[in-house]
């Protein structure tokens, strides 16, 4: 930021305080330079030449010293200007519980950024209210949100697109720079219906829950299997987002022969008073295994509490202490194992309990899965 802001004083002290025409002409010779919009950067040797032969050519009376230094100066501000450092574009199809958490989550982090949102079943209006006010979560206090249009809402001075466009393959996610979609409608939840999203410019989609055909990762447990060659993927679900990483640690340390898991789930908006079909979302996971190799509960406990902090720390957590379920609210660890709750039958069969957020923790895992994609 201290080279930035030398940058910018020095630009214009020699452009005689005219600065916008010196950065608009930065602009000009930089998108010269790079004329496709997602093109990688060239050279930086070959970009200072140019601007610097262009300052020197249109400005004859400044030094090739100082024409040097506005080349420098161009180059840092226009990386800074166009914000495409390294964040990670993502575009979201579906505002409801995921949708809305994962663009919660996007935007308080630096790696992604959120640039358009999808949904024809709501307005702008009724986006931002029901973005803002979140009964489990509750109210967003990072931003100010606004609408600016039908077609834009604001996160402070962050212009978010916003389409209401039914069929997935008509949305422009290109021209609003997204290149990693969520897929969280639950509707299009199979590879060749979450493939319409490359259709409109997409580069990658995250299908937020479990896929009959696309290939399913859990980040912690098998995202190193991620090849970059795979455009379409799903998050599984977010019960085996709890369960797997626990059952890891388990079968790697004292080998799983046989197993049965039970979940218990609180009510969600998908769940009817009245008799009637209904998608399930969990809260806490409940793994009876019996065990290859002999082993007590506290030799357990301490395998689960070592990876914990060590390469699963931020994904599985552990506690000793008396907890219920609304302690995990707005916990963004996928499993955290409750030490108190499990009991050993034998030093072979146990069980193991282990609670979690299931909209908070889940839409995390989201976001991690596509910032390891972006790195294959």
């Amino acid at each position: 930021m201290t080279r930035l802001i030398a940058s910018i004083n020095f630009l214009i002290n020699e452009s005689g305080g005219n600065l916008v025409i010196l950065i608009k002409k930065i602009l000009k010779i930089r998108s010269d330079l790079f004329p496709k919009k997602n093109s990688p950067p060239l050279d930086l040797t070959r970009t200072l030449r140019h601007v610097l032969l262009s300052f020197k050519y249109t400005s004859p009376r400044i030094s090739l010293t100082h024409c040097f230094n506005l080349s420098l100066s161009a180059n840092l501000i226009f990386d800074t200007l166009t914000m495409s450092n390294g964040k990670i574009k993502i575009g979201i199809n579906g505002f409801g519980r995921i949708g809305r958490l994962v663009a919660r989550v996007v935007l308080q982090r630096d790696d992604v950024e959120l640039v358009a949102v999808n949904d024809p079943f709501i307005t702008t209006e009724y986006m931002t209210y029901m973005f803002k006010y979140d009964s489990v979560h509750g109210q967003w206090k990072h931003h100010e949100l606004k609408v600016k249009d039908e077609k834009t809402l604001l996160f402070g001075e962050k212009p978010v697109t916003v389409f209401g466009i039914r069929n997935p393959e008509d949305i422009p996610w290109g021209e609003a720079g997204a290149d990693f979609v969520v897929e969280s409608t639950g509707v299009f939840t199979d590879k060749d219906k979450a493939a319409a999203h490359l259709k409109g410019g997409a580069k990658k989609v995250v299908i937020s829950a479990p896929s009959k055909d696309a290939p399913m990762f859990v980040v912690g447990v098998n995202e190193h299997e991620y090849k970059s060659d795979l455009d379409i993927v799903s998050n599984a679900s977010c019960t085996t987002n709890c369960l797997a990483p626990l059952a890891k640690v388990i079968n790697d340390r004292f080998g799983i022969v046989e197993g049965l898991m039970t979940t218990v789930h609180s009510i969600t908006a998908t769940q009817k008073t009245v008799d009637g079909p209904s998608m399930k979302d969990w809260r806490v996971v409940d793994l009876t295994v019996r065990l290859e190799k002999a082993a007590t509960y506290d030799e357990i406990k301490k395998a689960i509490k070592e990876e914990s902090e060590g390469k699963l720390k931020g994904i599985l957590g552990y506690t000793e202490d008396d907890v219920v379920s609304t302690d995990f609210v707005g916990d963004s660890r996928s499993s955290i194992f409750d030490a108190k709750a499990g009991i050993a039958l034998s030093d072979n069969f146990v069980k193991l309990v282990s609670w979690y957020d299931n909209e908070w923790g889940y839409s995390t895992r989201v976001v991690d899965l596509i910032v390891h994609m972006s790195k294959a």
